[in-house]
């Protein structure tokens, strides 16, 4: 305890000032100390000697007893910490904390800061908001000056629990949710619909288990379809295909409710990256995914097409003539919304992966430690398109680093890029918002504010969460029946974007609209749907991008 007590001492402020700027939120009062406490022990600085160290980047006289066994790179960083400037304004922050998110996030913080009281979330988020008033944005220094009490009191601990977790990427994301919904509003809009696009369908759904074996590829490919006797050629074909680590079963309402609307929906499992393959990789008997996986995917794909177009030819089969195999749509969730991706014409870029990932990435996600992987792989770039795919919706996917800097722009046919706005696997902003705006025209972004990266995941596959810890990279899932309104808007959106290679297009097409949209939000989960990036939103991805 010693030992620790004598680290603490100089790390104090560093860590102290870092849990704040890192976590980032008419006061009768301000506060003027700021206190860092571990169990009984406590440190105290003064708002007046914090001001200075950021006015000066010099440290004022009495703090050698806490600097001096910092490195120089360690002071610049406390320096730099007090002058760093969260870029939200007063509005914007007001909104962002009257959301879901907002709520859990002043519920963490509360945690962080001590009060005798009660009012620990409303002081935080008076000071949070009031704090943002400058034109410069939120700082620590507006947050502690607009905190309502004469002492800030940091739970270290807990500062050491959830520091990090709020980082800038997500800030920026917030802020770009917010700018493409200008206007919050609880009242829906008045639209005709022709149906309820989330209620089951009339159909009868089968489910046929296959099992295809790729032999040139040494590759067992287990794939379950569902349809009906509604089935037909002149609907597409759904092929669903999964996320890292996970089954082919894992949105299995989805397929279920595109079977009872008359549609053929193929869920492949790709044996290199499922749950079984990660099982083993922990009891360790391979790798966790070998670099291949980002080829093999694809390939899974279009052989699986190869086969059922066999199929659709195959005398007293239950499918034959049902199948159209020349007309796909590509439905992938997580690494499975890469695959999607990259059937639809988008081309793996891998020159700055592997400068950025061997260069020791500073890693924000679980996403990009995934497609670092693909820095083994011997060439450059891939393309992987099968004609046969004629949209693709990529649910929450990863694509910072696998596409480079151009690749999503070869994406041949329509897109929708689906993003939530508290998704730690693979953030919005990174993985999903920046790659949109290089995809080209017939495209949709569809934001779930308050959603996180399982929410549109069957509840039977989120079991797992439900006492699983809040790290920077996991936890705090919205799930189950939580998530009920999110699962029901993802049902009406795919049914009606596969209605798009229909004769039934137009009659759909009001589920894919700005009002559609907001006709189905909740108090929850604000929900929106952008063609294109507004010019307010635009400013947010180019300040991240240019940083």
């Amino acid at each position: 305890m010693g030992k620790f007590w004598r680290g603490l001492k100089g790390f104090a402020l560093s860590f102290g000032v870092l849990a704040l700027v890192n976590y980032k939120t008419p006061p009768a009062l301000s506060a003027e100390t700021v206190v860092v406490r571990f169990g009984i022990l406590s440190e105290s600085f003064s708002l007046k000697e914090l001001q200075y160290v950021s006015e000066t980047g010099k440290f004022p006289d009495g703090f050698e007893i806490y600097t001096s066994r910092l490195s120089q790179e360690q002071r610049q960083l406390i320096i730099e910490s007090l002058r760093t400037k969260i870029p939200i304004n007063v509005f914007t922050m007001s909104r962002l904390l009257n959301s879901q998110i907002g709520i859990t996030i002043l519920k963490d913080l509360s945690s962080v800061v001590r009060r005798e009281d009660d009012a620990g979330a409303q002081a935080l988020r008076a000071a949070m908001v009031l704090g943002s008033r400058g034109s410069q944005g939120l700082s620590v220094l507006s947050f502690i000056e607009s905190y309502p009490s004469q002492r800030l009191e940091i739970n270290l601990p807990e500062a050491f629990k959830v520091a990090g977790s709020l980082n800038a990427a997500f800030w920026q994301t917030q802020r770009f949710m917010l700018a493409i919904s200008p206007q919050l509003v609880s009242r829906k809009p008045q639209i005709k619909l022709p149906l309820d696009a989330t209620q089951p369908g009339n159909a009868q759904i089968q489910v046929l288990d296959l099992n295809f074996d790729d032999q040139k590829r040494q590759r067992q490919i287990p794939v379950d379809v569902y349809w009906s006797k509604a089935a037909s050629t002149q609907k597409p074909i759904i092929v669903f295909t999964h996320g890292m680590g996970s089954h082919r079963k894992e949105l299995i309402y989805l397929a279920q409710h595109l079977a009872s609307h008359g549609y053929v929906v193929v869920s492949v499992e790709h044996p290199g990256s499922n749950d079984a393959n990660v099982n083993n990789a922990i009891e360790g008997k391979n790798r966790l995914m070998r670099p291949q996986e980002f080829l093999d995917r694809p390939k899974d794909i279009s052989f699986v097409l190869d086969e059922l177009t066999k199929l659709n030819n195959t005398p007293n089969n239950p499918l034959k003539g049902k199948l159209a195999t020349n007309k796909v749509m590509v439905l992938g969730y997580s690494f499975g919304g890469t695959t999607a991706l990259s059937l639809g014409g988008a081309e793996l870029q891998l020159e700055n992966l592997k400068e950025r990932c061997k260069n020791n990435l500073s890693v924000v996600s679980l996403g990009e430690v995934i497609q670092c992987i693909a820095q083994e792989l011997p060439s450059n770039s891939y393309q992987l398109q099968d004609d046969r795919v004629k949209s693709v919706i990529a649910i929450s996917p990863p694509t910072s680093l696998i596409f480079g800097k151009t690749g999503l722009s070869k994406l041949q046919v329509p897109s929708i890029m689906w993003a939530t706005s508290a998704d730690k696997t693979t953030p919005a902003l990174t993985e999903q918002v920046i790659g949109f705006d290089k995809i080209p025209s017939s495209k949709l972004l569809i934001a779930i504010i308050g959603g996180t990266h399982l929410s549109v995941k069957d509840p039977s596959a989120t079991l797992d969460q439900v006492k699983l810890p809040s790290t920077p990279y996991s936890g705090d899932e919205v799930v189950g029946e939580k998530a009920l309104d999110i699962r029901n808007y993802l049902k009406a959106v795919v049914l009606a974007y596969s209605a798009q290679l229909t004769s039934d297009a137009k009659k759909y097409s009001v589920f894919l609209t700005a009002d559609y949209a907001q006709y189905a939000s909740t108090q929850a989960f604000p929900m929106r749907l952008v063609t294109e990036i507004p010019p307010d939103a635009k400013a947010v991805v180019r300040e991240f991008v240019e940083r």
